[in-house]
């Protein structure tokens, strides 16, 4: 019957990280969202300030607003990884306790 109730918990804990899944993938879009408008603004306003277009890309990237937005898209793209990752491990859990309660099951004639 423990292994009922351990199966249970993660059946509970998946649902919990499928959850916050959904909350870390709308965050990470969000940044995503947020960093590319904010290149995007900022390249355009290093294009009509006359500077070559060779070297914008290495301008804007070192802009301390631009740098933080892809740190905080980063961050949120490791968060939803993370999250990926722990969905995954919890399953192969419940796979390893329903073959532990067949193997129970299995054996009581």
């Amino acid at each position: 019957m423990e292994l009922i109730q351990e199966l249970n918990q993660k059946v509970n804990e998946l649902n919990i990280s499928v959850k916050q899944l959904r909350i870390s993938g709308t965050a990470k879009a969000e940044a995503e969202k947020n960093y590319k408008i904010a290149l995007r603004m900022a390249t355009l306003k290093l294009r009509d300030a006359g500077y070559p277009v060779g070297i914008i890309d290495k301008l804007v990237y070192g802009e301390k607003e631009i740098a933080e937005l892809r740190f905080k898209r980063d961050v949120a793209e490791t968060v939803y990884t993370a999250n990926l990752e722990a969905i995954n491990s919890i399953k192969l859990q419940m796979r390893l306790i329903e073959s532990q309660i067949s193997r129970e099951w299995g054996s009581v004639k």
